[in-house]
């Protein structure tokens, strides 16, 4: 699934919203030095010169509902593991939904390309074995900039090792791995075309994208309920819904 990987494009147009204060010593992120390099590799290189040409070209030859089918396609083909991490959190609801929303897809969505089970009530449900680790209590770790991927910590990077190498040795073949991937970063990075202008604003879009990325990591542990005080005043809810 890759879904950590995909989440740093997000990131990264969100940040051209904040303003930054002057950067001090994080814990979660002992290796920044290591970290922001890796960072402006991934924007100045890999995506300048690699993902946003590939999603240009995606957008130019790809009608929209067949973008729609596509990420259809790529949730459906996920769900197996979706599945398989609700019941390692201990719920049965969602994975009940996982296990449902695949039969149905599969079959009356002509695999997937069309979301029947939406239509039925029967919602996406986002779990991943990162979020498992954090139901059985471990920690974050070090923040982490992964080279082509984007923001991670210790515990995600571990999880998302079991989701796309472990688990579909059940679910996926390895070229189906790849495929979903690759659809995903594309579809993901194309989405955004329209609001790239944001991250000029931004003082520092490094700092911001570590502070959403690990909100993000909470409002998905927590199921969309994180447990904090107060919200800060440019959080931006719908935001995590669409996600």
């Amino acid at each position: 699934m890759f879904r950590h990987s995909i989440f740093f494009i997000f990131f990264v147009v969100l940040a051209g919203c904040a303003q930054i204060p002057e950067e001090k010593a994080d814990e979660r992120d002992p290796l920044q030095s290591f970290n922001r390099p890796m960072y402006d590799f991934n924007m100045d290189v890999l995506d300048a010169y690699i993902l946003r040409p590939a999603a240009v070209g995606y957008i130019t030859v790809t009608p929209a509902p067949v973008r729609r089918s596509i990420v259809n396609f790529t949730h459906n083909i996920t769900a197996p593991t979706d599945m398989v991490n609700a019941g390692l959190q201990g719920k049965p609801g969602n994975m009940g939904i996982s296990f449902a929303r695949f039969l149905v897809n599969s079959t009356v969505g002509l695999l997937g390309f069309f979301d029947v089970a939406s239509s039925l009530g029967l919602e996406i449900v986002d779990e991943d074995f990162g979020q498992t680790l954090g139901v059985w209590g471990v920690g974050d770790g070090a923040y982490l900039m992964i080279p082509g991927m984007g923001p991670s910590t210790a515990r995600n990077l571990t999880g998302d090792v079991v989701d796309n190498f472990v688990l579909p040795e059940i679910t996926l073949t390895t070229p189906q791995t790849i495929l979903v991937f690759a659809l995903k970063a594309v579809e993901a990075r194309a989405s955004l075309m329209p609001q790239e202008s944001l991250l000029n604003e931004s003082l520092d879009p490094y700092i911001f994208m570590k502070d959403i990325y690990f909100q993000r990591q909470l409002y998905e542990l927590y199921d969309g309920n994180p447990p904090v005080e107060k919200e800060p005043d440019d959080f931006d809810e719908d935001f995590l819904e669409n996600l």
